[in-house]
């Protein structure tokens, strides 16, 4: 396959508005087939929607007016699905966002006997993890508020793209009714039409059309997608009435339209103000290398660039792309749990203030009359009269079944959430083994761990669309600063299936990644582990800083020419003592009798094979010395070897940053064509 743009298509790139290039009868057939498509899609959500409404308020505690069984009766919201979404972020903000702020990692796939691969995949972690933590804007905060949505709506969506008036990587938190997709479709990469609502001032969208980025038409007043006046969940809040201050409220639709009418839909980004129905801006949604030709030189399809990102919670079982979360799974228990609740506390305030009839026989001033403690009244009547005219409605105490049922709902929904009392931090009791509790805790936690490999899937796909987003954007003068180390774009011109989140979905908690160091500690032992990468892993699990700086620094070791000289010497000494130790023996020899002759003859040769033995030893010793001086000048060689590399590295980075800044100042008349909020 070839990768090549067509001439209508790479024009239709390049194009910072097509919409400019269009009829009046083609914009006005767009802008009625994407409102009218929005329309659909919203409405295949309906239910989901008004679900949504229902879920958040339970998890918010809102307490609507209550007339039943009387006004101001009991109304009382047990935060059953509050502790459970409270619980999971709890768990998953430090587990998928360590505190060290290495969130992004890349990986070495392959061999790579020279390293380079290494270096390249340590630059990378390094930047994106800055980037996310400290570049991008508020980042972390809405993840922060992604992991409090998600497990009570169980479906959240994330935004990434390149924003050219800040010139910044972006990756925000879509509320979840604010992205409609349709209730069927199988996944985001699948839907046929994705639709952004958003409102927008009327002095915004001037900025906007003084920017040329939407056509500079006239619009009529703006009006809701919400009618006026419908009420917001089952909070008293409802949709403000129109005035001078409503905004418009524009259609962000990723869609396909067959522009260049060849038979074949293109992916475009078409923005639609709602009230009108007309169109603001037209953007292409693919770039030249996602066009995709066959053998034959003709279009054989457009791979679309992805702008959103699902984080999911449990998956539907009806096949709807819009999962389960706690809202769904623990708002009917929640709503019986309150119910129940409320008929107990009202049932013991009818039991404590109790009420009845007064026959009009008897003779007092009639009327409310309330007592005070200790308290008499006088009544113009005897005992038995009083007695006969007085019937207390018949009030029983609270019920004993409907506080066992209230009880057996609230460890039912616990259950369900995985948010016993031992998860949230109580203590078990006192003769419970260790083994026991870590074992409970563990198998507790398999719900969790199953949702926070979920969020890392996730996780993966947004943090690759910001690889490819440097790939296009990034700007290589901006690393010197956080790596101290010039880097080109070369570097994301890997695959981007490399780069994955930091953090380890497996252990949600620190007592499981202790857990695991603990297990390492044990095999030590064995003498099969490093012991440096062992120590490693433990100071990482306690989340230490600055790692590298606890490792104790290795001596240097000694010049293998010196030490080669030194037994030289060594071996030379020990010859010249040797020689004058036999020149004695022989003149002793030369006076001795015989016997003593042959005694010195033995020592003379004990002592020639001693020395011979020993300078067998230094010879080995010295030509081991002389090898390993080698190898240390072998890789000194490589060491300059990769230093000029890395120089050759450095000098093309700052050629191609200079020419980036060429092309830049060419460029400021022909603005970017991604679209910007």
């Amino acid at each position: 396959m070839k990768f090549v743009a067509t001439e209508q298509l790479a024009k239709y790139i390049e194009s910072i508005n097509i919409a400019r290039d269009l009829d009046e009868d083609t914009l006005k057939k767009i802008g009625d087939d994407v409102v009218r498509g929005f329309d659909v899609d919203i409405q295949s959500r309906s239910e989901w929607e008004r679900n949504v409404d229902t879920w958040i308020d339970l998890a918010k505690l809102v307490s609507e007016k209550k007339t039943y069984p009387w006004p101001g009766a009991a109304n009382i919201k047990y935060p059953l699905l509050a502790t459970a979404a409270m619980q999971f972020a709890a768990r998953a903000y430090p587990s998928l966002i360590p505190s060290n702020n290495n969130v992004v990692k890349c990986r070495v796939v392959g061999s790579d006997p020279d390293g380079q691969k290494a270096d390249r995949a340590k630059r990378i972690s390094k930047y994106m993890s800055y980037q996310v933590m400290d570049e991008m804007p508020d980042w972390e905060e809405e993840m922060d508020k992604l992991l409090i949505t998600l497990p009570i709506v169980g479906t959240c969506f994330k935004k990434t793209y390149w924003d050219s008036e800040r010139s910044v990587n972006c990756s925000k938190l879509i509320p979840p009714k604010q992205l409609v997709i349709n209730y069927w479709a199988r996944s985001v990469e699948d839907a046929e039409r994705i639709t952004e609502w958003f409102p927008l001032s009327e002095r915004k969208l001037k900025e906007k059309q003084l920017a040329d980025l939407y056509l500079d038409i006239t619009l009529q007043e703006p009006s809701a997608i919400y009618e006026p006046g419908r009420q917001i969940g089952t909070s008293d809040l409802r949709v403000p009435e129109e005035d001078e201050t409503t905004p418009y409220y524009i259609l962000e639709q990723h869609t396909y339209l067959d522009l260049d009418k060849d038979g074949y839909a293109e992916p475009y980004i078409v923005t639609v103000e709602y009230g009108s129905k007309k169109v603001l801006r037209i953007v292409a949604r693919y770039t030249a290398n996602g066009i995709v030709l066959n053998e034959d030189n003709k279009l054989c399809r457009i791979e679309p660039v992805e702008y959103y990102t699902k984080f999911p919670f449990i998956p539907n079982p009806d096949g709807s792309i819009y999962d389960l979360g706690f809202g769904r799974l623990l708002c009917p228990i929640n709503e019986s749990v309150n119910t129940l609740l409320n008929l107990l506390v009202d049932s013991g305030a009818l039991s404590n203030l109790q009420a009845g009839f007064i026959g009009k026989g008897l003779k007092i001033k009639m009327g409310s009359e309330n007592f005070r403690p200790g308290e008499w009244k006088a009544v113009n009547a005897i005992g038995d009269d009083l007695k006969k005219q007085i019937f207390p409605l018949p009030v029983r105490e609270p019920s004993e079944v409907l506080f066992k049922l209230l009880d057996l709902l609230v460890k039912s929904g616990k259950e369900l959430a995985s948010v016993a009392e031992i998860f949230v931090g109580k203590m078990p009791g006192q003769n419970t083994p260790a083994t026991t509790t870590m074992a409970t805790i563990e198998q507790g936690m398999k719900v969790f761990t199953a949702v926070y490999k979920r969020v890392f899937r996730a996780m993966s796909k947004e943090f690759r669309k910001i690889y490819k987003l440097n790939r296009d954007y990034a700007n290589p003068e901006e690393y010197i600063d956080v790596i101290d180390e010039q880097i080109q774009q070369s570097d994301f011109e890997g695959p981007e299936n490399d780069i994955i989140p930091a953090a380890d979905p497996q252990a949600a908690t620190s007592t499981e990644k202790q857990a695991k160091v603990e297990n390492l500690l044990q095999l030590m032992g064995l003498g099969t582990l490093d012991p440096n990468e062992v120590t490693k892993r433990a100071l990482e699990a306690q989340e230490q800083p600055n790692i590298e700086a606890l490792f104790r620094k290795e001596p240097p070791a000694p010049d293998p020419k010196v030490q080669a000289i030194q037994m030289k010497a060594q071996m030379d000494q020990q010859k010249g003592q040797n020689d004058i130790q036999i020149a004695q023996m022989k003149a002793q020899m030369e006076q001795a009798s015989k016997e003593q002759e042959l005694i010195y003859k033995q020592r003379i040769e004990e002592l020639e094979l001693k020395f011979k033995a020993m300078e067998a030893m230094l010879k080995m010793r010295t030509s081991q010395a002389e090898a390993h001086a080698a190898m240390i000048q072998q890789a000194q060689q490589h060491s300059l070897n990769m230093a000029t590399q890395h120089e050759a590295h450095q000098m093309n980075a700052q050629h191609t940053s200079e020419m980036n800044s060429i092309k830049q100042q060419q460029a400021k008349a022909k603005p970017k064509t991604t679209p910007n909020k």
